[in-house]
């Protein structure tokens, strides 16, 4: 038996544990939440853990070149999804587009292929030094899809920077570059907005949108729209320290996308304040593993990819649990793992596979791309001896 774990699983082995336990988790709240979805998310789930077995058995040096081709493949997605428009309660709402009546967001793949193609690009031998030398390899890829997400989904796209900011900086890039990028970001950003209220018709209501989640967050607004968010924290508060119990949650009866974006919310009510900050603790766990796998890969781009995906998928844990407690406004992110979801599963078991398959070390050799491009004293985290870890 033992055996045959091995050859399925190889790799790290608490981060697999961690992983397949949120997934197994999942199925309780879900199951709680809607169970007309429960078979829905089951086989997604499913699928996810499959396709994470197949790619974590890659060699992670064929990643990079599969991210290049992918960003021809997403930009075309994103373009797509864009163009086709639709709206939901009079707001722009071109953030998917359905395969056999499955709904798959582009935006999720392109963030796992974006980071990976800027970890590639980044620690090669010769890695771009300044903005115009990393003008095509950088800098048009990252603005191209944050561009096409943005007019329909600001929070993703700002996760999607933030991710790549994060690969930036683990894979310093030249710190004068790296600000100047911050900057331009910050000016398109901002004519983005003065445009889009200029011209509301370019962009039906997503800036005032935007603007309104602010001020129902921050209270500014006198007929401010909290009912999602006073229901979430109704359920929190009704969870105690060990919660009212699996599926005899009462606010799920009430609360809005109960099954996706404030999942969080019936955990705490069903499992407790202890459910909930043990969930918030595995999230930081994957965190910490993913880490730890990116100090003992054996070449750079491995470290830089390793700790951006890691990053990317706490950082949107985090940011789900934040909406849910009152802390962020409302921002449409799912919880990695738990919520209930197709794309959003898939491609979060898609990260973690790159993930697991970069700890598996198989064909990582520390030459073409291996100059470690990393060390010195401004590097993130430190380069470690290579040490696979065992299953």
């Amino acid at each position: 038996m033992r055996a045959l774990l091995k050859r399925f699983f190889q790799g790290n082995t608490i981060l697999w544990m961690l992983f397949l336990a949120l997934v197994v988790f999942s199925f309780l709240p879900v199951f709680s939440a809607s169970r007309n979805g429960f078979q829905y998310h089951v086989f997604f789930a499913l699928i996810g853990i499959g396709l994470a077995v197949i790619v974590h058995r890659i060699p992670s040096k064929f990643y990079g070149v599969a991210a290049f081709l992918g960003l021809f493949v997403v930009t075309a997605l994103l373009a797509y999804t864009l163009a086709q428009g639709g709206t939901i309660d009079g707001a722009n709402a071109a953030r998917w587009f359905r395969i056999a009546g499955v709904g798959f967001q582009p935006s999720a793949l392109a963030n796992i292929v974006l980071l990976t193609h800027l970890s590639r690009v980044l620690t090669k031998k010769n890695p771009p030094k300044t903005l115009r030398e990393g003008l095509w390899s950088v800098v048009l890829p990252l603005g191209l899809i944050c561009g096409l997400v943005l007019p329909a989904n600001l929070s993703t796209a700002a996760l999607i920077f933030i991710n790549a900011s994060v690969v930036l900086w683990t894979a310093n890039f030249p710190r004068k570059a790296y600000f100047q990028l911050m900057g331009i970001a910050l000016g398109v950003l901002l004519l983005f907005v003065l445009t889009a209220k200029a011209f509301p018709d370019l962009f039906p209501n997503r800036v005032d949108t935007w603007i309104s989640r602010v001020e129902n967050f921050a209270g500014t607004k006198e007929d401010a729209d909290t009912y999602q968010i006073d229901l979430a924290k109704m359920a929190i508060a009704q969870g105690h320290l060990v919660g009212q119990g699996p599926g005899r949650g009462i606010q799920k009866n009430f609360l809005p996308q109960k099954n996706t974006d404030f999942i969080y919310a019936l955990v705490v009510e069903e499992w407790g304040l202890l459910g909930g900050g043990t969930l918030v603790l595995v999230y930081v766990w994957i965190f910490l593993q993913s880490v730890r796998v990116g100090q003992r890969a054996t070449n750079a781009t491995g470290h830089v990819l390793a700790i951006g995906l890691g990053f990317s998928v706490v950082f949107q844990a985090f940011t789900n649990m934040m909406v849910a407690v009152g802390l962020f406004p409302v921002t449409g992110q799912t919880l990695p793992l738990v919520s209930e979801g197709g794309s959003s599963i898939l491609m979060t078991c898609l990260a973690m596979g790159m993930i697991l398959g970069i700890s598996r070390g198989e064909g990582e050799e520390a030459e073409a791309d291996g100059a470690f491009a990393l060390g010195g004293s401004e590097s993130l985290l430190s380069k470690e001896p290579n040490e696979e870890p065992s299953l």
